[in-house]
């Protein structure tokens, strides 16, 4: 069986996008992304765009759903899905397999399931007529539209209604809307050290804020975003906004920051290691193997299992 798409995926400062570059030039193909904070355009150093990764050897390696949308729009994982398809099919189109590259676990999750996500709103009707089953029987009604694999979906009444209550929306919408392709991926998971990743946390964070990181922040409010919605995409932006309006002093900003980071590249893992019991199959590289190695492995793992 051959691969649709081949992902690569790690926790930040993993040094995730330099393979997926490399690995896409090797394959002549084309980078997806997989990050939900990059899809900003002129939100560069706080979110790790790094463009210099995607340029292998002097030879420019063409990238998707990298600077997309203006900042202080809140992009979701439902118009996710919509481009992922979209920047997918133009890559196929052309004879290629595309490489997925990312850290968001729940974009790149949202992709590789093969459903789609929609946005579901409530539905009192069938809530008041749901309402006062037991969670048995709730149970059965759920198995009228779909094979349980999930069981937190039956954990209470209340996450069972609302699971009914998806699948009834579902089911009336058309078939090109609620139909996503089940594709075949090789998954490819970049493992660093903690200890490592720390350190490079460190050493990276130091290098933007060198590079002008609080210039950029200053900027995009200077240009009309507001502190809130910066606020709001967390992590560099919200500390850096924070010292940028007087809140924070630089010491406290970089202190806060450095920990957000590393709690951040934490759940990172914890989500990785998530899809792992959830079924997924993910192929582990030694972070600190050269370029050639890990190119090597992979290579390896695409004949091996097709």
């Amino acid at each position: 069986m051959k691969y649709d798409l081949i992902t690569i995926l790690g926790p930040t400062a993993s040094g995730k996008t330099p393979l997926a570059a490399a690995l896409a030039d090797k394959l002549g193909t084309e980078i997806i992304s997989g990050d939900s904070r990059q899809v900003y355009r002129r939100m560069d150093l706080g979110t790790g765009k790094d463009l210099v990764d995607y340029v292998v050897d002097g030879r420019p390696v063409p990238y998707h759903l990298i600077d997309i949308v203006e900042p202080g729009y809140k992009y979701n994982v439902f118009e996710y899905q919509r481009d992922f398809l979209k920047a997918y099919g133009e890559i196929v189109a052309k004879g290629k397999l595309p490489v997925l590259c990312g850290g968001t676990g729940m974009y790149i999750e949202s992709v590789l399931k093969g459903y789609r996500l929609l946005p579901v709103p409530e539905n009192p009707e069938l809530r008041a007529s749901l309402e006062g089953k037991t969670l048995e029987e709730l149970t059965d009604i759920l198995r009228r539209y779909k094979k349980l694999h999930n069981s937190t979906d039956v954990d209470t009444a209340k996450r069972a209604i609302r699971a009914i209550e998806i699948e009834e929306y579902y089911k009336q919408q058309p078939p090109e809307y609620r139909e996503f392709p089940s594709l075949k991926s090789l998954i490819v998971g970049v493992d660093i050290d903690r200890e490592l990743r720390r350190e490079k946390i460190t050493r990276r964070l130091k290098q933007r804020l060198e590079e002008g990181m609080v210039d950029e922040v200053r900027g995009l409010l200077t240009e009309g975003v507001s502190a809130e919605n910066l606020i709001y995409y967390g992590l560099e932006y919200k500390f850096l906004t924070q010292y940028v309006i007087g809140e924070l002093t630089f010491e406290e900003m970089f202190q806060q920051l450095e920990t957000a980071i590393h709690q951040f590249a934490k759940r990172q893992m914890t989500w990785f290691r998530g899809m792992e019991r959830r079924g997924f199959t993910i192929h582990w590289l030694d972070a600190t193997l050269s370029m050639e190695e890990k190119l090597e492995q992979i290579i390896n793992w695409i004949n091996t299992n097709n």
